[in-house]
């Protein structure tokens, strides 16, 4: 079966993965040579895509066991240690009985709550109040990771959100157990880069030069340009050069939005057919259709002042100096203080994202269909 190629979830296989080459044996040789790495990038950059393609070569497939965990939905310390568990055993349970049965040996305070099924399978069927004391079962964890049978690379995506745990030291307590565990090493990604940067370059922070830093910037605009063609070739169809760029630029080379719509463009081009540039907008126009009820419900459920600012840095595309009066009597926006608050509540939520005091709407499709609204 043909299956698209540009692919918008997940990781297929290499010849689905655009690029990266370089990025590729960086990561492999800071890995392979005993080192914990942060990743830093804007959200949809393609971190988690990177790091299961390295997971797939050569020097790591079949010599570690790899764990990738995404934390970005978690809050407290017994969400972490719940994702992160339910990670190590889906990844063992498809191995020999002896693999995933250390682990399980290793759980002593949940070994009760895990079944299994008519194979004698295991199955991570817990739930988050299962979980009685999270400090032991992290403990546990490391413990089977130190003891494991071959070298571990564990990566923990959206890492930043240790930081708002209520669990006091999160990050110190983290840091001492990946510090004295000597059969695993990490990578911490991170979208938040303003934050995932100083918790490894500030001085006081637990985790200062703890880890090699790579900063993932965009797909040079050639490579897509080959990448694109080149899988319109095999099924027999042709886009032109120009409209890969117009995407590329459009969405500033961010790997998510152009698959996306390099994905729908494949599916709108009959096989002998050339994609043109004038279909962009009808893809686009098809994918802000499809989201319409979703947005609806996001724009109903902001509260009325955060949506003010919201609409505002949309118009702006970009916005700085949103507190000052000139940007506050422009919009018509209530006090300082009060646009403040608003950010801070769009931040968290993650509707909004900030760069070096610059702000953006985070979801650039939103953008789309919330400039169409005003």
């Amino acid at each position: 079966m043909i299956i698209n190629p540009f692919i918008t979830s997940g990781y297929v296989a290499p010849e689905y993965f655009c690029d990266r080459k370089k990025e590729t044996e960086t990561l492999l040789r800071w890995l392979t040579n005993g080192n914990h790495v942060a990743i830093m990038s804007t959200r949809r950059m393609g971190k988690t895509g990177l790091i299961e393609h390295c997971f797939k070569q050569d020097e790591i497939s079949g010599k570690y066991y790899t764990f990738l965990v995404d934390i970005y939905a978690t809050k407290t310390l017994r969400d972490f240690v719940f994702r992160l568990g339910k990670s190590i055993l889906d990844t063992l349970k498809p191995h020999k009985k002896q693999v995933w049965e250390k682990f399980i040996t290793c759980l002593s305070s949940l070994r009760s709550s895990i079944s299994f099924d008519s194979s004698g399978i295991p199955s991570w069927n817990l739930e988050l109040g299962d979980i009685h004391t999270p400090a032991v079962t992290l403990d546990e964890i490391f413990k089977y990771l130190n003891e494991a049978d071959k070298p571990c690379i564990v990566a923990v995506d959206e890492f930043q959100q240790v930081i708002n745990y209520p669990e006091q030291n999160m990050e110190a307590v983290l840091r001492t157990y990946i510090q004295h565990c000597r059969n695993a090493y990490f990578i911490f990604a991170g979208s938040q880069r303003h934050l995932m940067g100083d918790m490894f370059v500030n001085p006081s922070r637990p985790f200062y030069q703890s880890v090699t830093i790579m900063h993932l910037d965009a797909i040079d605009i050639e490579h897509y340009v080959l990448f694109a063609q080149h899988h319109f070739r095999i099924a027999g169809k042709n886009i032109k050069e120009e409209v890969i760029r117009s995407v590329y630029e459009r969405f500033e080379g961010i790997t998510w939005y152009i698959q996306k719509i390099l994905n729908v463009l494949y599916a709108f081009t009959p096989q002998g057919e050339i994609c043109t540039e004038d279909k962009v907008d009808i893809a686009i126009r098809f994918i802000l259709e499809s989201y319409h009820y979703t947005y609806s419900e996001l724009l109903f459920q902001i509260p009325e002042k955060q949506k003010e600012i919201l609409v505002a840095i949309c118009k702006e595309g970009k916005a700085q100096n949103v507190t000052s009066a000139a940007f506050i009597k422009k919009y018509r926006l209530p006090s300082a203080s009060s646009v403040q608050a608003a950010l801070k509540g769009l931040l968290e939520k993650d509707f909004i994202t900030k760069e070096q005091g610059t702000y953006q709407v985070y979801d650039r499709f939103f953008s789309l269909w919330l400039r169409e609204q005003m």
